[in-house]
């Protein structure tokens, strides 16, 4: 059974599961699905497209799933996918999708504090962070475990790599490095994001080859052709090594020195 307050309008078309909690005030279009134990509080709306996982928690005036702020787009079918476990809290605006990519996603496990805008075709993998007033433009990708900071714009089609810290009130216009602690004006890599490795689990060692990866690719003046030669002749091919080489082969807009 699901608890309803008297004053929400939820479409009789929209498809909830079990032990949904639906607050005052809230509105359920017609084309919406939310899984079992997820809460919606007072005042937001899911909008057609929306598909909310299991044990989501959207809080007061949060909207999710309306039309996309694209002038391009005409009205298509598309979603927005919300991962089980997802919180997001006040006000924090969701569009979903244009016909370029079929649908906004954010994976499991994520938060997105209050303000925060996540805009149409972005993807958003497991276990991100996205602080107060995060704004992100269209086609926006943030792998699993990386933390924007308040107030952080993101320039559309930028990529932010994995378990990478962004600290709060500075500019993304490029692509993140993953495991990248960035800060300034402009932003600019300032060391190994070392803390939050250590936090989720990986050993010195790691950290270590990363550090060494690092010095190359931004400390040493080569450009990054000759950096990732460098990385590939002089370090081993280490999970992190991959994950770092990986990313700067699918960057378009070039990262962040």
């Amino acid at each position: 059974m699901s608890e309803i307050h008297p004053t929400a309008i939820v479409s009789p078309e929209a498809k909830l599961g079990q032990n949904v909690r639906i607050g005052p005030f809230v509105i359920i279009e017609d084309d919406v699905v939310i899984g079992d134990g997820t809460q919606i509080v007072s005042s937001s709306r899911i909008a057609s497209g929306a598909r909310l996982g299991s044990n989501v928690h959207v809080y007061h005036g949060a909207v999710i799933g309306t039309i996309p702020q694209d002038l391009k787009f005409e009205g298509e079918a598309t979603l927005a996918v919300i991962g089980d476990n997802t919180v997001i809290r006040e006000y924090a605006t969701v569009n979903r999708g244009t016909r370029a990519h079929g649908e906004t996603s954010i994976g499991q496990g994520c938060f997105l504090m209050a303000y925060a805008h996540v805009a149409h075709d972005c993807i958003i993998g497991d276990n991100v962070i996205l602080a107060n007033a995060v704004n992100l433009g269209g086609h926006v990708e943030i792998d699993e475990y990386a933390i924007v900071g308040g107030v952080v714009p993101v320039h559309q089609f930028s990529k932010i790599g994995t378990h990478a810290m962004i600290g709060g009130g500075f500019r993304v216009d490029r692509d993140i490095c993953p495991f990248a602690l960035m800060a300034g004006t402009p932003l600019r890599v300032v060391s190994v994001n070392a803390i939050g490795l250590q936090r989720r689990g990986f050993d010195s060692e790691a950290v270590k080859i990363i550090k060494s990866a690092f010095k190359i690719l931004f400390f040493s003046g080569l450009n990054t052709t000759q950096a990732v030669e460098r990385i590939n002749s002089e370090l081993e091919a280490t999970p992190e090594i991959r994950t770092i080489l990986d990313f700067l082969q699918r960057s378009n807009r070039g990262v962040v020195k």
